[in-house]
């Protein structure tokens, strides 16, 4: 019966215990071994203080239940402090499916479903795995029902019981090739780990015997002992090779096996070698796109492409790891159907915008120069440093200013406001029409001075809102009366009278 209360599955017994213990293990060995080597407790004391974590383990198994009645999913969990959790069944955006390598050795997998209210998700830890992709199907399905006052999104539901036809099996939009681990070192997202296993080594470092001084200064005697541009082409070369493993060791756990596919007006992302993930989203909630061109992955023809999405977390979903350019073109334009967000070139604004990304890059190059000359004269030191100062930054500025300006620009089509921004990133955003739920104008003491503003169009995709940066006014308020009609239309005839305009 669908209203009958069910346990997890019994091999959450297993799974428990086993993630308590990991988090437990540190502190408990510290605090075994700190105490018995002073003297207060015995070796055995292990034995009890390891069933701790075992029966906070066993918890989740012994007080959680679930149920899905005609019209909710029901989750309740607890012991001493009861909590009850109710998700309506039309109310249910997206249900993601995650399996560790203890769940997939186990057969099992955690269901997360989100409800796009809040940050807020359910979560099943664990189901079998037939039974976790049979109610991420119903629950699905019965989220497409929606109420009367939520016309967009209303879907005709498939019925959970009712099998895949042949010969319509899920149409494949993208699977993983590995000539794109190419790509990988070109990416600097795993930059992130690398400074996290450092700021950990530093937690400790002062306790390894072999970072004292002594053994410093005898490291730094023999490394000085070797000629000083062999020793630096040497670690130069060192730091390469470990950034090449590391990324591509990355790249190859994160998307292992990915296949991006689409099935009954859903589509299914999952990927993952250690972890495997899989993420759902309707289509019919895929309001845009966005196409990442960071500066290195530019220059071998690289990309990285995300949905915005509404009811889902955090609104952005990586559907490609870092890929050709073309590819992720392509299948943006088959999850957002039309190639033309994606390919359609884009309005400059200007030379009056072109004079703000200069200013705003060199704003900073000023202060530097300005800083050296001070330090010149006030220290009596010799000017070509701060020449040659000047030149570098100021360059670089230039530089910048330029990249930020040829990225700027926007575009509308017949279904969709596209965006472009970015200094050493290329960024497209691509928003559809039907997603825009309101606008902004605003408009810095120096945009006004020039007659430029920022549009945004306000969403509940993604980040919640996309922005077009020193837009003349005049074509903001076009642009955001041509996406969504009679909405700031009583604005055009002021700001054609407007000599300023």
């Amino acid at each position: 019966m669908r209203s009958e209360w069910q346990r997890l599955d019994p091999r959450l017994l297993v799974i428990g215990p086993a993630r308590a213990l990991r988090q437990f293990l540190v502190p408990a060995v510290i605090a075994i071994f700190g105490v018995s080597s002073s003297g207060g407790l015995d070796w055995w004391w292990s034995v009890p203080i390891a069933l701790v974590p075992v029966a906070i383990g066993l918890l989740p198994w012994l007080t959680t239940r679930y149920r899905i009645t005609e019209t909710a999913l029901e989750r309740r969990s607890g012991w001493l402090n009861k909590k009850e959790v109710t998700a309506p069944l039309d109310r249910v955006r997206s249900v993601d499916l995650e399996s560790s390598l203890l769940h997939r050795i186990l057969g099992v997998t955690t269901v997360s479903i989100g409800t796009g209210v809040d940050e807020t998700r359910i979560k099943l830890d664990a189901i079998a795995q037939g039974d976790a992709a049979q109610l991420r199907h119903q629950l699905l399905a019965e989220g497409r029902v929606t109420t009367p006052a939520d016309p967009a999104e209303h879907v005709v539901p498939t019925p959970p019981d009712r099998p895949t036809p042949p010969g319509q099996e899920p149409e494949v939009l993208a699977t993983i090739d590995w000539s794109w681990l190419r790509f990988a070192p070109f990416s600097l997202s795993r930059l992130v780990i690398v400074a996290g296993a450092l700021g950990a080594l530093s937690q400790f470092a002062d306790d390894l015997p072999f970072l004292d001084g002594e053994h410093l200064s005898s490291a730094w005697e023999w490394v000085v002992s070797f000629a000083i541009p062999l020793v630096a082409l040497a670690l130069f070369v060192g730091a390469l090779i470990a950034w090449v493993i590391i990324s591509v060791t990355g790249y190859v756990v994160q998307w292992f096996g990915l296949r991006l596919t689409r099935e009954h007006g859903t589509l299914h992302l999952t990927a993952g070698l250690l972890t495997t993930k899989s993420i759902s989203v309707e289509e019919a909630r895929v309001r845009g796109l966005v196409l990442d061109e960071p500066l290195l992955l530019r220059l071998v023809g690289g990309a990285e492409l995300s949905t915005l999405s509404t009811g889902v977390a955090n609104g952005v979903t990586e559907i490609l790891p870092p890929a050709p350019v073309e590819v992720a073109r392509r299948v943006g334009a088959d999850v957002l159907p039309g190639a033309e967000p994606l390919d359609v070139p884009l309005r400059r604004h200007g030379p009056l915008a072109r004079r703000r990304s200069y200013s705003g890059s060199l704003y900073l190059p000023a202060l530097l120069v300005v800083a050296a000359v001070v330090a010149t004269v006030v220290l009596d030191l010799p000017w070509w440093p701060a020449v040659v100062l000047a030149v570098a930054v100021v360059g670089l500025g230039v530089v910048l200013g330029e990249s930020a300006y040829r990225h700027l620009g926007h575009a509308r089509t017949t279904q969709h406001l596209v965006s472009g921004d970015g200094t050493t990133t290329r960024r497209r955003t691509v928003l559809d029409a039907d997603g825009i739920i309101g606008w902004v104008v605003a408009q810095t003491w120096f945009q006004r001075r020039l007659g430029l503003a920022t549009l945004v169009a306000t969403t509940a995709a993604g980040a919640e809102s996309v922005r077009i940066v020193d837009v003349p006014l005049e074509r903001a308020i076009e642009v955001a009366d041509a996406a969504t009609p009679g909405v700031l239309s009583a604005w055009l005839p002021g700001l054609q009278d407007d000599p300023t305009s």
